[in-house]
């Protein structure tokens, strides 16, 4: 167990209590339905706001996750090969419900399935499509493990954004996230993205506040932008438990919109940087 952070929390650092009829209108879809959010499972500090506005991401393949990084507050464990068939008519319908125009995908890591849970994606993204293929679709995807046949899956069933976060700079890669997880295998998988379909946006984020440096953090930016990534989220590490890392450093307002114009100078499209920035944080307003 780790220690509690040192750190005072500054005063840019502030979250809204769960309150107002939208929030509980999400909460009670989601419950009905039996779907879980990253938003409640990893105890995302924008729930409140993104609720409000009936934004949610909501996470497929059950709540608990095979892999363990240190900064993730998802539980981990073995789910022993239960999935929900039915998954993909569920998530339909919680957003037809919700009359949501944009969506946001994801799930827990799932070694210990056979395709490592990439067919249910593919026949979510899917079902969303049939019901309505105006919706415009979010996916954002654990690593598969590299298997290009796993992600081909996800790229043809045609959603319109794929991420995949690369969480940390490569020194703190095998520090913070699971031994199974890859600072260069994260950066292949993007690119594989653009090979398999190169109009297809991509999308890409990382924590800071871990103990990384400048130069680590524009050399990250670049090895993004080398594989043609269109969408990056900066945001600060928070821990969320004591069984977490603790944070090393809390980052001004203004050192964000720095990291952001280093990125915009290495020519990356759209970037989404601040304290309270999370991969799916106002997703909609970006494409």
């Amino acid at each position: 167990m780790f220690k509690r952070d040192h750190l005072k929390k500054p005063a840019w650092i502030k979250f809204k209590i769960p309150a107002g009829g939208n929030y509980r209108d999400v909460y009670d879809r989601m419950k009905k339905h039996g779907l879980a959010t990253v938003c409640q499972e990893a105890r995302c500090p924008n729930i409140a706001d993104c609720w409000e506005r009936k934004s949610a991401t909501i996470m497929i393949l059950g709540r608990i996750c095979t892999r363990a990084c240190r900064f993730c507050a998802v539980q981990t464990g073995d789910p022993k090969g239960w999935i929900e068939p039915d998954e993909p008519t569920h998530v339909a319908g919680v957003i037809r419900e919700l009359g949501l125009r944009y969506v946001v995908i994801t799930s827990v890591d799932r070694d210990d399935l056979a395709d490592q849970g990439s067919g249910l994606y593919a026949a979510t993204v899917a079902e969303i499509k049939k019901m309505d293929p105006g919706i415009r679709v979010e996916v954002l995807i654990p690593d598969f493990s590299g298997r290009s046949d796993f992600l081909r899956k996800i790229v043809e069933a045609g959603p319109d954004v794929i991420g995949h976060n690369l969480e940390t700079v490569r020194r703190l890669t095998p520090l913070i996230r699971d031994r199974r997880c890859g600072y260069d295998r994260s950066r292949n998988i993007l690119a594989a993205i653009k090979y398999l379909n190169p109009g297809m946006k991509t999308k890409s984020g990382f924590m800071v506040g871990l103990g990384e440096n400048d130069e680590e953090i524009t050399q990250t930016l670049a090895d993004l932008r080398e594989r043609h990534v269109d969408i990056i989220t900066i945001g600060q590490y928070l821990q969320p438990t004591l069984k977490h890392l603790p944070v090393q450093k809390y980052y001004r307002p203004e050192e964000f919109d720095e990291i952001r114009a280093v990125a915009e100078r290495l020519g990356i499209r759209h970037v989404i940087s601040g304290p309270l920035v999370r991969s799916s944080y106002r997703a909609a307003e970006i494409i």
